[in-house]
């Protein structure tokens, strides 16, 4: 029998949430919601819930196999600090590790990455063997890097994660892919040289809640010098975006030592390929030479457009180095451990059909010199 709800109660794992509406009729109820990750903090979600449901409740009943225990809630005004007290049973979350003394080179990051990345344990963190550079961001955190290079490979290929802060799920994969590269077998036909940056925004990804920007509030991926950048990205911000904050280009390209970094890898590792991993909107994007891919796992290729400032307009389009973007479902967690595998595996079928037969003869001219 249908009842009168104002919210529910999720029991999973020994944790409980009240979410309002739950995520089987929302989508339908108000799609201009992004349901993608609707199990967020008590606070959040019973404020929308009270806002959205103070003058009328909700009705539903509970579908047959749902895993949720479904209790009524007591209607009360627009959420106040108390209101959202009283109704909060769940307890307090634990601190993060602070990213203070991330700075300091001599220590595993790991403490750091663990706490605020998705699926990612601390023994793939430390198997991950992350090298220090001596670059720092804004807040002076350490940017690290791993290279993995076969004695005489034939393509070189950088993967950045984590360009935009609050994508934590795109640098957690890099955590997966180092492991895959580090299992490559030595006698494979495709020698390829590998070098990974995980966490290009570390700003971003430790700040609560994590930042799409830096700790200057700049887009690094709108950082880039493009051609015409003082005019294009200037123009493209206020307006394309009405000076969206989560996309201010900077002052000037290049502005910011994250943008900087990867920027000076990009002239000296010499990629013949680069693979930025992003976050939430599940598709591919390409720009550059070559026959993207149409297919890596369950991402379709679906262009999304060239922005001025941007990695894909920058490496691809105009240094003519095949960028391809990697756009995973969901920002905060990753997809399962089988489909990190595939859009893997897939890639360096891609590659190996596309990329490393155009690309042999250079790599042989430029030799690569792992980072020490």
């Amino acid at each position: 029998m249908a009842q009168a709800w104002l919210g529910v109660t999720v029991k999973l794992v020994g944790m409980s949430f009240h979410c309002c509406p739950p995520r089987w009729p929302a989508r339908a109820l108000f799609p201009f919601i992004n349901t993608t990750n609707f199990w967020p903090s008590l606070a959040w979600d019973t404020a929308v819930c009270l806002a959205l449901f103070s003058a009328a409740s909700f009705s539903a009943a509970q579908p047959a196999g749902v895993p949720f225990t479904l209790v009524p809630l007591t209607l009360v005004p627009l959420a106040t600090p108390a209101s959202i007290s009283a109704l909060d049973s769940t307890p307090a979350k634990t601190a993060l590790p602070t990213a203070s003394a991330a700075g300091d080179a001599t220590q595993s990051p790991c403490v750091i990455f663990v706490a605020h990345l998705p699926n990612l344990r601390r023994e793939l963190c430390e198997a991950a063997s992350l090298k220090p550079s001596e670059a720092r961001s804004v807040k002076g955190q350490t940017l690290w890097t791993r290279d993995i290079a076969p004695a005489q490979p034939n393509l070189r290929v950088l993967v950045v994660g984590a360009i935009h802060g609050d994508e934590l799920s795109s640098a957690a994969v890099v955590f997966h892919w180092i492991k895959l590269a580090e299992q490559m077998p030595a006698d494979s036909p495709q020698t390829i040289a590998w070098r990974f940056i995980p966490v290009l925004n570390p700003d971003g990804v430790t700040v609560q809640p994590p930042r799409r920007v830096n700790a200057n509030g700049v887009d690094l991926n709108r950082n880039f010098p493009t051609p015409n950048w003082e005019r294009d990205a200037k123009i493209y911000w206020e307006k394309r975006t009405s000076k969206d904050p989560r996309r201010w280009p900077g002052p000037k390209p290049l502005s910011e030592p994250e943008s900087q970094f990867l920027y000076q890898h990009m002239q000296s590792f010499e990629p013949q390929l680069i693979v930025s991993i992003h976050a939430p909107y599940g598709v591919l994007d390409f720009d550059g030479p070559s026959v993207p891919p149409s297919k890596l796992g369950r991402l379709y290729l679906d262009r999304v457009g060239i922005f001025p400032g941007s990695l894909g307009n920058y490496g691809g389009v105009h240094q003519g180095v095949p960028v391809v973007t990697i756009e995973l479902p969901a920002a905060r967690r990753t997809p399962p451990d089988a489909e990190i595998r595939q859009i893997w595996l897939d890639l360096l079928r891609w590659t190996s059909e596309r990329v490393t037969s155009d690309t042999a003869s250079q790599t042989a001219q430029n030799p690569i010199t792992p980072t020490p």
